[in-house]
C-alpha cells in the first residue's frame, strides 16, 4: 500500500518537477490560525505539508521556529491539537508530522501511529531518532504503513547514508548544511553535493530543507532535488503581520511565488 505522500512524488516525477513542501508548527499562531495558514499554503501551491509537533528542546530548529514553538506551547498545544491539525490538512494535501522522539515515546509508539493514520497522516519526520535506536519504530511504522522519514546531513558518511536510507520511506530529508533551520540569503553549496551522494545509495525522492526562503532559492534547489522544504519563511510572515488575516494572505502569496518558481525551474 502506498501513502498519499508516495503518490505525490510519483506524480511530480512524471511531471518532471520538484514538490513544494511547507512547514508550520501546530498551534501557531493559534490552533485555528495554524489551520488557516496551512490551508492558504495549499491553496497557494504547496504540494505537501509538514506539521510540527512543538517541543521544548528543539535541537534542529533555529530561532524563528523556536519562537513559534514557544508560542504554540504557551497556547497549550499537545498531541490532541497536532492530530486535529493533521485531520484538517490531510484532507487537502499529503501531510506528515515532524516531531522529536520524546513526544512519540511518551504517547506510546503504536498509539501515536494509530492516531496518525486515523487522521490521514502519511508519515513522520524524526530528526533526532538514530537508526541504532529505531528497531521498534521500524517495526511499528511498517505495521501501520507509515512513511519513516530520516534526516541526513553533509557530515553523514557514505556508509551511514546507505544504512539510513535503507530504513527510510516517503522521502529522504536532506539538511542543506550543518546547523539549524532558518531563512538564509543563499542555500548552502553543500546541499547539491549531499543530494548527489544520497542518489548513489537510494532511488527514494530527496527533499532539501534548511535555508530555502525565496522563489529563486527554491528554483535553484529544484534543479537537483525532488522536493523543496520551506518553513521559517512562512513562520516569519505570520510573526511579522499585524493581524492573522494579513499573515495568512502573505503566506498564500509566498506559496504562489514559490510554486511559480518551481514551475519555471
Amino acid at each position: 500500500m502506498t501513502t498519499p505522500l508516495d503518490d505525490l512524488f510519483a506524480r511530480t516525477r512524471k511531471e518532471n518537477r520538484a514538490a513544494l513542501i511547507g512547514y508550520l508548527p501546530a498551534g501557531f499562531p493559534t490552533q485555528d490560525g495554524c489551520i488557516q495558514a496551512l490551508t492558504a499554503m495549499v491553496e497557494g501551491g504547496v504540494d505537501a505539508v509538514e506539521i510540527g509537533y512543538p517541543y521544548s528542546d528543539p535541537v534542529m530548529d533555529g530561532p524563528v521556529i523556536q519562537a513559534a514553538a514557544d508560542t504554540s506551547l504557551r497556547n497549550g498545544t499537545g498531541a490532541k491539537e497536532v492530530f486535529e491539525t493533521l485531520d484538517a490538512i490531510a484532507k487537502i494535501a499529503p501531510t506528515v508530522v515532524m516531531t522529536y522522539w520524546n513526544p512519540i515515546e511518551r504517547y506510546g509508539v503504536d498509539n501515536f501511529l494509530k492516531e496518525l493514520k486515523s487522521h490521514g497522516g502519511s508519515g513522520v519526520i524524526t530528526p533526532d531518532l538514530t537508526i541504532e535506536e529505531s528497531d521498534q519504530w521500524v517495526s511499528s511504522s511498517g505495521a501501520h504503513e507509515t512513511n519513516r522519514i530520516y534526516v541526513v546531513a553533509p557530515s553523514t558518511t557514505e556508509a551511514r547514508l546507505a544504512k539510513v536510507t535503507s530504513l527510510t520511506s516517503g522521502f529522504v530529508y536532506a539538511a542543506s548544511l550543518m546547523g539549524v533551520t532558518g531563512t538564509r540569503t543563499s542555500v548552502s553549496s553543500s546541499a547539491e553535493a549531499l543530494v548527489a551522494r544520497v542518489r548513489v545509495v537510494t532511488d527514494l525522492p530527496i527533499a532539501v530543507g534548511l535555508g530555502v526562503s525565496t522563489p529563486e532559492q527554491a528554483r535553484e534547489v529544484a534543479q537537483y532535488a525532488d522536493g523543496v522544504i520551506v518553513g521559517s519563511a512562512f513562520i516569519r510572515l505570520l510573526q511579522e503581520s499585524a493581524t492573522l488575516e494579513e499573515g495568512v494572505a502573505k503566506v498564500r502569496e509566498l506559496a504562489q511565488d514559490l510554486s511559480r518558481g518551481l514551475q519555471r525551474g
